[in-house]
């Protein structure tokens, strides 16, 4: 097995197309395909299904996938790290939930390692997805939370898909409303006040279940309850309707709308959010100052 072997795989993967990925690797079809099934031979499976339409990853194929994507990545980090090369392409990837404050450290690692050309990737998406990305090595980071309405299950599915969570900061229960709201001025939330108010909750796909939910009220029969894909949408919703989002309590003006405000919760449990990576993986320097950052808006933002 070879790191070539490992890159060839990858790009197959992605186009989906044997000829495709052989333009894009400038070789040629039939070398591109001897590679591919040496290492399938080597690996002692079938990592694609191959017709004339192109090629689809196999289960066994995605799992060799994650393994190769890491190790692709790991090497990088070495040779950036051993051959300190300034020119080289800065690149870095983190999953997330919709939370403010991952996007600040974003913002601020994009500046830190501007350059003429980079590539960065946030994605703010759904909790399974999150998962699957750092699994698969589309991510070198995820950040999401665990409460006891979750954490039996996604701590089952972080240990089975080889990851491990390490805690940023354990957040009491809040709401997001708007600061015109019936109960802005109310100086702490109980449960039945909200429920003749709309819930706006991300939506989260074939996962659509509590377990999955960015928002621990989902455990709760709430009346009205409205889905959404993006925080933008959700935030103009929450304002439109007199609507709430249950949150962590950490919001920034400046990356949401001045007029949504944070209101404590009455109710008993915590959020505790943290980020999900490969055990004993060496981090990107990216990841490393991304981290940095994170806890630092976090420790300014908790004072608060």
């Amino acid at each position: 097995m070879t790191l070539q072997q490992l890159r060839y795989l990858v790009t197959v993967a992605e186009c989906g197309n044997i000829t495709e990925a052989a333009e894009k690797l400038f070789v040629s079809q039939p070398s591109l395909s001897v590679a591919i099934h040496n290492l399938e031979k080597e690996m002692g499976l079938v990592a694609f299904e191959r017709s004339s339409k192109g090629v689809v990853v196999t289960r066994d194929g995605e799992e060799l996938l994650s393994f190769a994507r890491m190790l692709l990545e790991q090497a990088e980090i070495m040779q950036d790290h051993f051959k300190k090369q300034e020119k080289s392409l800065p690149k870095f990837s983190v999953s997330c939930q919709h939370y403010s404050f991952a996007v600040n450290a974003f913002v601020d690692t994009v500046k830190r390692y501007d350059a003429d050309s980079y590539s960065f990737i946030l994605r703010e998406t759904q909790t399974a997805e999150i998962i699957d990305d750092v699994a698969r090595g589309k991510s070198e980071l995820g950040i999401l939370y665990l409460s006891q309405y979750n954490e039996d299950v996604l701590s089952k599915l972080i240990k089975k898909k080889d990851l491990i969570f390490e805690e940023l900061f354990v957040a009491s229960p809040h709401v997001f409303i708007s600061d015109t709201h019936p109960l802005a001025k109310e100086k702490e939330i109980k449960i039945e006040q909200l429920k003749k108010y709309p819930y706006l909750v991300f939506e989260q796909g074939d996962k659509n279940s509590f377990y999955f939910a960015e928002e621990f009220l989902s455990v709760l029969s709430m009346p009205k309850t409205i889905q959404v894909r993006d925080r933008a949408t959700l935030f103009n919703l929450v304002i439109g309707l007199d609507g709430f989002t249950a949150s962590s309590g950490i919001i920034d003006s400046n990356l949401n709308s001045s007029r949504i405000i944070s209101k404590k919760l009455s109710m008993d449990c915590v959020m505790r959010i943290g980020i999900i990576k490969r055990p004993n993986s060496i981090l990107s320097r990216f990841a490393t100052y991304y981290l940095l950052r994170l806890n630092e808006i976090l420790d300014d933002s908790l004072k608060l």
